[in-house]
Parts: structure tokens; C-alpha cells; sequence
């Protein structure tokens, strides 16, 4: 078996859990101090330069695996194993969801809605509060058969871009409903308090669905080199379908490409996607990238690259630690400079946003490898949802 399977963590996981965690804090920096070159979505390639547009293109790849593993990791905790990876009794996964979904709700409306603008006068309702949605409906359709939660999956993610032509205006019967699920926007705007989706939760929840069914490719008695020929597969099936829909421009994605003037812009024009809510092509393009990242990390020796799965070993301890690092440097750089781009205070160009992050994770290992050590050597129920 492999070494990585017998620790009660799954490395390869816990190291693209760690990898994205890191994209991800490129581009809450980039939301930080270079706000003042905003991006739209999908993005204006008119305006937005190709070291801007291939940052956030990055990013695009955070909020998929997160989901994608969260479904994952959840069939693990249903399925567990001994030390000498026997079978154990099945956990209740249902109750765990729950409880962890509500919990990660309560988080996006309280701390990190805070974290973004000191204040709670608008709460977005963003990338946990997809995942704790996803997590409830994963638990409530635990109980059917792993075959029957795939093809809901493949139906969800598959088909939910059909529904791109449903639109619904404020104040009609079904436009809340709506805008939770598939069309982002405001539920509620007024002067005490706002309330946005950002990330409608209907693709996701279909995501969330497929790392599930996909959970028993992690069984400690799958061999490595089989799971390592299905993650090739995953990877190379994706691929082929984002190529022949997209390249072809039939299906999947609102804005469909052009031939620009150059390479690069007609590269930019293909990578275009749609990620509020992910059309079809984004989701190919970037489970695509997982999967063959997840097959590479696998086969990375236990002395290589140990930073990234000690970030994606507390990944909430991360998320909530890097958006308040963030808040308290703003605050601080606009007392001292004041704002120095319009309304904002910000850098000149995208490499000093990637030189920004490059030092704060430095700033940001140690606390984050003295909490995951603490993790690993208590066993307080508290400690399992961070």
C-alpha cells in the first residue's frame, strides 16, 4: 500500500488542498491592493492585461477542488478504516454534514463577513456559503445509492447551463429562489442591510455530488497505480469534452470565443469562463487540473513540498487567519498612505500582488504549522471542523 494512505491523512489531498489554498491568497490579495483594476465575469479581455487575466484564471481552480474534496472527504468519513486499513463501522456522515454545513454558514455570515469590510452591513454570500449549502444536500441525499448520487452529479453539472435562459426580475414569486440557486445577486437590499449571492449554489452542489461518488477511488485497498490510471482518465475525459464544447463553441459557456488579434488575446478569449455560477466549461477545465495534480501529488516523496500539505491539512484555520491578516494590513496601509488609487489603496502592478503573497505565506506557515501540529495530537470534536 501506499505510505501516504496508512496516515490517518491522505497527503496527495491535503497538498492540493494546500496548493489552491495559496491561489487563493494571490487573489484575495489581488482584492486587497489591486482592486482599483477590477475584473468582471467573465472577464473584459479588452481591458484586462494578460498578467491580470492568467491571476485570476488561477483562482478558478480554488472553488472546485475545494468542493470537489469536501464531497470527497466526506465519503472517506463515512468509510473509514483500521490501522491495517480493514473496514470500520460506517459513520453517521448525515449528522456530521449537517452540523459542519451549518456551522460553516454561520462562519460566512459572521467572521467572514466581517473580515471583508469591518462591517455587516452587506453579507456576501460566497464560496463557504456554497459549500455549506452543498454539504447539507450531500447530506440529505447520503442515503441513496452511490450510482444514483453520480448520475445526479453528471446530470447537475452537466445540464445546469440549460437553464442560463431562466431569469427571474426582483420582487417576482420564484427571482430568490432563483438567484440562491443558479443566478447571482441581491435577496434583500436595504438601508440596515444587504444580503448577496455570490455563488449560487446549483453547480456546486452537483460538484459536491461527484467528489462523493468518486470518494471510494481513495479506499486504502485501491492500489495507487489504479487510482492513478482513473485520475488520468478523469483528467483526459474532461479535457476532451472542454476541447470538442468549447473549441467548437456548442455548449457550456454564455460567452462563447473569438479569434483575437494575437495569441495571447485569443488564448485569453477561449479561457474566458463563466465562474458566478460555473458554467460547464469551467468546471472541465479546472476538475481537469485537479485530477492530474492530484495524480502528480501522489507521487511526491514524504520529504518534498511538506509546506503544502501542512496548508491544506487546517484549511479553515487558514481561510479565516489570511482574510483578517489581510483586513488589519489594509487598514493599516490606507492610515499610513492613505488612498493612493482612487478610492483604494493599491499596488502599480499584478507581480507586486504575487511578491505580497509570496511573503505573507511565509508570515502565515508558522501559526498555520503550529495549529495543524496541535490538530494532530488532540482530538477535541471542535477540532474537526477547522
Amino acid at each position: 500500500m501506499p505510505s501516504n494512505i496508512q496516515r490517518n491523512r491522505i497527503r496527495s489531498i491535503d497538498m492540493m488542498r494546500g496548493l489552491v489554498m495559496l491561489i487563493m491568497l494571490v487573489d484575495h490579495v489581488r482584492e486587497r491592493f489591486f482592486l482599483h483594476m477590477q475584473v468582471t465575469d467573465p472577464m473584459d479581455i479588452d481591458t484586462t492585461s494578460p498578467a491580470l487575466f492568467f491571476t485570476r484564471l488561477a483562482a478558478h481552480y480554488c472553488a472546485p477542488t475545494f468542493v470537489f474534496l469536501t464531497g470527497l472527504s466526506a465519503w472517506l468519513y463515512a468509510n473509514p478504516v483500521d490501522k491495517a486499513n480493514s473496514p470500520k463501522p460506517k459513520r453517521n456522515v448525515r449528522e456530521f454534514l449537517i452540523k459542519r454545513g451549518l456551522f460553516i454558514l454561520f462562519l460566512e455570515i459572521t467572521l467572514i463577513t466581517f473580515s471583508w469590510g469591518a462591517s455587516f452591513q452587506t453579507i456576501y454570500l460566497q464560496v463557504m456559503w456554497a459549500i455549506g449549502v452543498s454539504m447539507i444536500t450531500l447530506a440529505i441525499l447520503s442515503y441513496l445509492p452511490r450510482p444514483i448520487i453520480l448520475v445526479l452529479g453528471i446530470i447537475i453539472v452537466f445540464g445546469h447551463n440549460a437553464l442560463t435562459a431562466i431569469t427571474y426580475v426582483p420582487h417576482e414569486t420564484d427571482y430568490t429562489l432563483w438567484t440562491m440557486l443558479h443566478d447571482r445577486g441581491y435577496i434583500l437590499q436595504s438601508a440596515p442591510l444587504n444580503i448577496k449571492v455570490s455563488y449560487p449554489v446549483l453547480p456546486w452542489i452537483g460538484v459536491i455530488l461527484l467528489g462523493y461518488a468518486c470518494g471510494p477511488l481513495y479506499n486504502p485497498r485501491i492500489d495507487m497505480e489504479v487510482r492513478g490510471r482513473w485520475l488520468i482518465g478523469l483528467c483526459g475525459v474532461s479535457l476532451v469534452l472542454f476541447l470538442v464544447l468549447r473549441g467548437l463553441n456548442i455548449y457550456g459557456e454564455t460567452l462563447p470565443w473569438t479569434f483575437q488579434d494575437g495569441v495571447i488575446a485569443t488564448f485569453m478569449s477561449i479561457f474566458n469562463l463563466t465562474k458566478y455560477p460555473p458554467s460547464l466549461a469551467f468546471l472541465l477545465l479546472t476538475l481537469a487540473g485537479m485530477f492530474i495534480l492530484l495524480f502528480a501529488f501522489e507521487r511526491v516523496k514524504d520529504n518534498q513540498l511538506r509546506f503544502l500539505d501542512t496548508f491544506g491539512s487546517v484549511p479553515m484555520f487558514f481561510y479565516i487567519l489570511h482574510l483578517y491578516t489581510l483586513l488589519l494590513m489594509y487598514g493599516i496601509a490606507f492610515i499610513t498612505w492613505g488612498a493612493n488609487k482612487g478610492k483604494y489603496v493599491g499596488v502599480d502592478n499584478i507581480f507586486q500582488i504575487w511578491a505580497i503573497s509570496a511573503g505573507l505565506s511565509l508570515v502565515l506557515y508558522f501559526p498555520v504549522k503550529w495549529f495543524s501540529t496541535y490538530k494532530a495530537k488532540h482530538h477535541s470534536p471542535w477540532l474537526k471542523y477547522l
